[in-house]
């Protein structure tokens, strides 16, 4: 009995792979066929499955490549490992070679990103900072590259074995893929799909270069640097009110008086107080001096209207008053102080 399991153990009829050696959750991209104390027999069946790929492999010579399908080894159908070992028209029965078997399956949601912002050109800004993540699927297209360039006589070759390399080449092409786009840095978060589409081109090479095909990239998010961040806002601040300097710049002062207003109504005192009052002291004869030239136009200087022939332009200055109180920008003293001027003016 013990004679026949050793003569069982010494030759092979089928060679195949039902991956069932691959960990669980760790996919497996290569894997050699156990063949310690064995060897192959002539006319053995070797058995490749749908995404697979199967290669002999002698004394560290790549030899035949087998797709999907049952294959007869035989010196028709093992011509290059024929010709390594010298077998003129028929092997001798049996004989050793290494198998190897490669997993073409896609390796989908492989994750890239940056750790720390990449410094990247960009012709609006110069040297600016860059986060950036997304996600990424290839698969195993040339097995003889892979082999002979990343897992080698290995038993096996995981997925996670090379996922620090991939992500590595991800992150080293971002500087090309963001020149190949031609899109403005601050422009980025709106086209996503078009710097991934760039990415993966300027990428895809590299991947090539290891027998592996970059089937996709996609990009998650594009993070800016804060101040480039606060530029943007400015931008779209610009943008909803028509590209006009002299109105963003009366926008943001009408921001901040009434937070400085709050500090005095709080009882603050001082430099903060006093450009609160300056500021509506400012405003206001803003609007005194515009109503009044609205007012004068059109009249010859020998003979001025008096103001108080305006009744409804004093009306419309008490309402813009009002509303300058109604913000806080007014104290009460202040309003009632310009309503009692302008209510003489009406008498």
């Amino acid at each position: 009995m013990a004679l026949m399991d050793f003569i069982k153990k010494q030759f092979i009829d089928i060679i195949q792979w039902t991956e069932d050696s691959a960990a669980a959750g760790d996919a497996v991209l290569a894997w050699r066929f156990p063949m310690r104390d064995m060897e192959i027999q002539n006319g053995a069946q070797l058995v490749v499955r749908e995404s697979q790929l199967a290669v002999f492999v002698n004394e560290g010579q790549v030899a035949d490549l087998f797709g999907p399908g049952t294959h007869r080894l035989t010196t028709q159908t093992l011509p290059l490992l024929t010709n390594l070992k010298h077998w003129d028209k028929l092997f001798e029965s049996p004989f050793k070679s290494d198998v190897y078997f490669f997993s073409t399956r896609q390796q989908i949601d492989q994750r890239w990103g940056t750790s720390q912002p990449v410094s990247i050109r960009d012709k609006d800004f110069g040297a600016v900072r860059l986060r950036a993540f997304g996600n990424y699927a290839y698969r195993l297209q040339d097995p003889k590259a892979f082999h002979s360039q990343i897992s080698g006589t290995r038993e096996r070759y995981t997925v996670a074995e090379l996922e620090g390399q991939l992500r590595g080449l991800m992150l080293q092409h971002i500087s090309d893929a963001v020149a190949g786009s031609g899109t403005p840095f601050l422009d980025l978060a709106a086209n996503q799909v078009e710097f991934a589409a760039a990415l993966q081109a300027a990428t895809a090479p590299a991947f090539q270069a290891l027998g592996l095909e970059l089937m996709s990239v996609t990009m998650q998010n594009v993070s800016l640097p804060e101040e480039l961040q606060k530029i943007l806002d400015q931008r779209i601040g610009m943008g909803i009110i028509g590209q006009n300097m002299g109105q963003f710049m009366q926008y943001q002062a009408a921001q901040a008086l009434p937070e400085m207003a709050k500090g005095v109504g709080a009882g603050g005192s001082g430099i903060a107080g006093e450009a609160v009052g300056l500021g509506a002291g400012v405003a206001l004869g803003q609007t005194l001096a515009q109503t009044l030239s609205q007012g004068l136009a059109g009249v010859g200087t020998a003979a001025p209207a008096p103001a108080a022939s305006k009744p409804d332009d004093i009306v419309a200055l008490l309402e813009k008053l009002g509303d300058l109180k109604a913000k806080g920008i007014l104290t009460d003293e202040e309003f009632a102080a310009k309503k009692a001027d302008l209510l003489k003016k009406l008498g």
